[in-house]
């Protein structure tokens, strides 16, 4: 079964916060996204392999510890997704970043495909799925799925907000990818939103209704 953590970290609890408050704006609202993303990241990436790499610094030779083979790729959902690359990138500046569009049917809230861009080379890096949200887990569980059929085995999953129903989805269809999350909510509503949540993370980063 996949690791689930829930990043208790202080600043990540503070502005988790911050951004739940409905008279947040959206300048501010991305902002914080992008740095809890940044934070996220900082916890995500602890186990991620290191080589020896031998240097000159100014006073002498040394051996040093670097990212292993560098092969990382970022692919947020589109669209709330694309608030936390910022963050990660500004950790992880030499990944590559792909792109999958999922929009939720408001009546089926099934997940629809609508666009997918991928590094060439997405099969050998170590993958960061990421979305605000995990409502139901539909449109990250489609999402990951098609990154496997297109030979991507390490992959991670980052959120800011999930639902116990989504969490519950992922790890049934999904046991071998590991989500991290910033908060873990309450439930869902009828109509498909988590509770207490902070509202369509989508129309808040990008001022939309």
């Amino acid at each position: 079964m996949s690791k689930v953590m829930v990043l208790d970290h202080p600043l990540i609890q503070h502005k988790v916060g911050v951004i739940r408050r409905k008279e947040v704006g959206s300048r501010d609202f991305r902002a914080i996204i992008s740095e809890i993303a940044m934070l996220m990241c900082y916890e995500a990436a602890r186990d991620l392999k290191l080589e020896d790499v031998e240097i000159e610094t100014p006073i002498c030779p040394a051996v040093v510890k670097e990212l292993a083979g560098k092969k990382l790729a970022v692919v947020p959902i589109l669209r709330a997704g694309l608030g936390m690359v910022d963050g990660i990138l500004a950790m992880i500046p030499a990944a590559k970043v792909g792109h999958i569009g999922l929009y939720r049917d408001p009546e089926t809230l099934k997940p629809v495909e609508y666009y997918c861009k991928l590094p060439s080379d997405c099969h050998e890096r170590e993958i960061f799925v990421v979305d605000p949200m995990l409502a139901t887990g539909g449109s990250a569980s489609a999402a990951i799925q098609m990154l496997k059929d297109k030979g991507c085995r390490n992959i991670r999953f980052m959120c800011i907000i999930a639902a116990p129903e989504g969490v519950a989805k992922m790890q049934k269809d999904h046991p071998d990818v590991d989500i991290y999350i910033a908060a873990l909510d309450e439930k869902l509503n009828d109509h498909g939103y988590i509770v207490p949540g902070l509202g369509d993370a989508g129309d808040r980063i990008f001022g939309t209704k």
